[in-house]
């Protein structure tokens, strides 16, 4: 009588005795499952004195149903442990903790994710105990920057559940050794500057051009190598834009720049290839133009150059089974504005809109605001994690922010950085 997951089952009905067919429950198979686990722990505490602490200690196999795999996931907590199964496809999670008792929940299916950096952990004990640390507070994304053969490492030791992305710069190339050879590959200013040689704001700043074909396929050549990771979550691209045009009012302070218009060392885009095609369609080169800044057709030409490079690498991506995501500019309109990118329009599987309202002077209501701009123009062609700024938000305010996200039509929030999390904020994130 112990063992509920021997007893039998009583089904009442209100049809005639005999007329009714018992169905069997469908996910019988995972509650028989979780309870094995359950009394394996138990044995676990009793005749070795504590309990597994991950699931490859334990006699742990892998489920198959209707052809897909479902892999447990165990949390430890003061009182014990909880080892969980969800249901594909469906918003359901059985759950079994250490006392045997079994729970059928609606699982909460917004994301947590953060962005930070592989190399930073110098081993793989150092790695597994901070992801215990971030997944015990509901963190199950991590957009890591590192090298194709770091983060294919992490995939392979970072578990099923986890879900690792590969975070990449695309555009924006510093250091990039091989680019440097090939000055020809960077962007130009209205002024007639090569972004290898002017760096506009900070020296960091180092721009390819998308018009340039060397530049286009040494990017798919960066790029590739990342797709073929097996597992990875998504390719991640991040500076897939133009240079910022125009900044937001604190950066312009930090940097004593006023830009009340677009002043032409900022305005990027005239790479001779670009003006050469573009007087070829239009009969103008926009380095002629009085006022190429208002030109509505020399602003599309340049975004368009930026969405078929996206569209490319989508599908390289797809083509090697990679699902492939990006961090933009906040929403839409201010990204095609100020950095040239129409993001709206790529073909992403997540996006990821760096909603960082201390950058615009902005109270933590911008992020509503801007979530709902972003969520209404992709109108369900791909979900939307709202990212948010660490340093810019104590606890309560992080909770804030979140709830503010939510209420703007986000599917998850995406939090910079790693690094700034404190015990503190994983205790909201946790609650």
């Amino acid at each position: 009588m112990h063992r509920p997951e021997h007893w039998g089952y009583v089904v009442f009905s209100d049809e005639k005795p005999g007329s009714v067919v018992y169905k069997d429950n469908p996910h019988e198979i995972i509650i028989q499952y979780l309870y094995e686990l359950y009394r394996q722990q138990k044995h676990k505490q009793r005749y070795e004195g504590g309990y597994a602490e991950n699931l490859k200690e334990l006699n742990c196999k892998i489920l198959n149903i209707k052809d897909q795999e479902l892999y447990p996931v165990m949390k430890f907590d003061e009182f014990g442990f909880d080892i969980y199964i969800d249901i594909p496809d469906t918003s359901l999670r059985y759950t079994i903790n250490e006392s045997g008792i079994l729970n059928k929940t609606e699982r909460n299916n917004f994301v947590i994710a953060v962005w930070g950096n592989a190399g930073k952990y110098k081993t793989d004990e150092e790695w597994l105990t901070a992801l215990h640390k971030y997944t015990d507070a509901g963190i199950t994304d991590f957009f890591l920057a590192g090298s194709p053969a770091q983060l294919e490492h992490l995939v392979d030791i970072s578990g099923d559940n986890i879900k690792i992305h590969a975070w990449v710069w695309t555009l924006n190339r510093p250091a990039d050794t091989l680019a440097q050879q090939h000055p020809d590959w960077y962007a130009v200013n209205r002024n007639g500057q090569n972004s290898l040689e002017y760096n506009a704001y900070v020296s960091y700043y180092q721009w390819l051009s998308p018009f340039s074909e060397g530049a286009r396929q040494h990017i798919k050549d960066v790029i590739e190598p990342y797709t073929r990771i097996e597992g990875l979550a998504s390719i991640h691209l991040d500076y897939v834009r133009f240079c910022d045009v125009i900044l937001g009012a604190p950066l312009q302070k930090k940097y004593g720049i006023v830009q009340n218009t677009e002043l032409p060392e900022y305005d990027f885009g005239y790479h001779p290839e670009a003006r050469k095609q573009f007087e070829e369609i239009f009969g103008i080169d926009p380095t002629e133009m009085e006022h190429p800044e208002l030109s509505m057709e020399w602003l599309q030409f340049r975004l368009d150059a930026v969405t078929s490079l996206v569209n490319e690498l989508s599908d390289i991506a797809h083509g090697n089974g990679c699902k492939i995501s990006a961090a933009v500019f906040p929403y839409p309109e201010m990204a095609r504005k100020t950095v040239r990118q129409d993001w709206a329009r790529w073909r992403l599987d997540m996006v990821l809109p760096m909603i960082y309202h201390n950058f615009y002077d902005q109270n933590l209501n911008w992020i509503e605001f801007v979530t709902q701009q972003g969520v209404t123009e992709l109108d369900g062609r791909f979900p939307l994690y709202t990212g948010l700024y660490i340093p810019a938000l104590n606890p309560k305010e992080l909770k804030e922010a979140i709830e503010k996200a939510k209420a703007g039509g986000a599917s998850g929030v995406a939090l910079f950085d790693m690094n700034a999390l404190t015990d503190e904020h994983l205790e909201i994130l946790e609650n």
